[in-house]
Order: C-alpha cells, then sequence, then structure tokens
C-alpha cells in the first residue's frame, strides 16, 4: 500500500528514483517490474506495480473495440504504457512522451494512491492541491453515496 507525496528529482537521463520506503515492498511483490501510463484525466503519470497493472490490463482486455469510448480509452492508457524495472538503484527510466503528458520537469512530485503512484511535475502538483482544498472547502462538490458515510 503506497502512501504520502515525495519530492523526487528526473535526472538528466529522464529517471526518478523511487524511495528506500518503498523499493522493498516493489521488489517482493513484482521483482522491481513496473509499469507507467498517462492518467486521462490530469496532466499526471500513473506508475503500477507490474501485478497491479496487469489487472488494470485484464479490465482493459474486455473492453469492447467497437465502441469509440471503450477504444479510445484502450489506445490512450496501453499506447503510452511503459514496463520497465528499477535499477539497482531504484531508479526507473520515463519516456520522452510520458514526461511530456505530464509537463515534467526537474522537480517531481511521486504520490502514493495505495496501489500506484502518481507522478506530477512539482509545481502542477501545488496547483492541483489548492484547487482541490478550495474546492472541498467552498463545497463545490457532489456528494456521492459512498461519500455520506465516509468520516476522518
Amino acid at each position: 500500500m503506497f502512501r504520502g507525496a515525495n519530492a523526487i528529482n528526473l535526472d538528466n537521463k529522464g529517471r526518478v528514483t523511487i524511495p528506500t520506503r518503498y523499493r522493498q515492498a516493489l521488489l517482493d511483490d513484482c521483482q522491481g517490474q513496473l509499469v507507467c501510463t498517462i492518467d486521462i484525466q490530469q496532466p499526471c503519470l500513473l506508475l503500477y506495480p507490474l501485478s497491479e497493472w496487469e489487472e488494470i490490463e485484464l479490465k482493459l482486455s474486455r473492453l469492447s473495440s467497437m465502441n469509440p469510448h471503450e477504444r479510445r480509452l484502450q489506445r490512450l492508457l496501453l499506447g503510452y504504457a511503459l514496463e520497465g524495472a528499477m535499477d539497482n538503484n531504484g531508479r526507473f527510466l520515463l519516456s520522452g512522451p510520458l514526461r511530456q503528458h505530464a509537463k515534467l520537469d526537474k522537480q517531481i512530485m511521486l504520490v502514493g494512491q495505495l496501489n500506484k503512484f502518481e507522478l506530477w511535475d512539482a509545481d502542477i502538483w501545488q496547483q492541483q492541491i489548492h484547487q482541490d482544498i478550495d474546492t472541498e472547502q467552498q463545497g463545490g462538490f457532489e456528494l456521492t453515496e459512498r461519500l455520506q458515510d465516509f468520516s476522518l
């Protein structure tokens, strides 16, 4: 289970270093094999352990290639998907198209989201967080049935 926001850097070869606290779990779970793809609703990337990504692929394989909406989702998520392994230093290489989608520069935020990570440009992440907090404080959201019983 991944949680927390971590400030990391993108090196000049397009690699990100996974924080030490996550590495052993990733090695145990998937031998450090990861899959990165785009988020279709936000300007960020989604980084999955291979075992979690395989569940997403199974769901995608059940979609119809004849339905334009389902086909578009398959095309985007699978078309951008990049599989790779962490190296011995915990680094993972991001392709140019992935970096361009998320507008990644030197400073990045790696954000745990239970079964995956989000990768954000640090400035865009800060803007998104401020926007999310403002929306919550102003009550500008739809309270879904699942949220009605949610409490902290």
